[in-house]
């Protein structure tokens, strides 16, 4: 994988060894936290469909989960 190049006003280079590799650590921070954030939605999702399930009304499940 080439290392990508970055913009400081009007200079373009390469990244440094340091700077990629804080970029690499970055990305997979990101998507770790993108995944968590999804999983989080598809619990809740998952939660307030068997509450319905159990035969509440959205007002019900809404006074619940706020």
């Amino acid at each position: 994988m080439s290392k990508p190049v970055i913009q400081i006003g009007a200079d373009q280079r390469e990244m440094t060894n340091a700077e990629f590799e804080q970029w690499q650590v970055d990305v997979e921070a990101a998507a770790q936290a993108q995944a968590a954030a999804q999983a989080k939605e598809a619990a809740r999702a998952s939660a307030l469909a068997k509450l319905a399930a159990l035969g509440l009304s959205d007002d019900e499940i809404a006074a619940l989960v706020g």
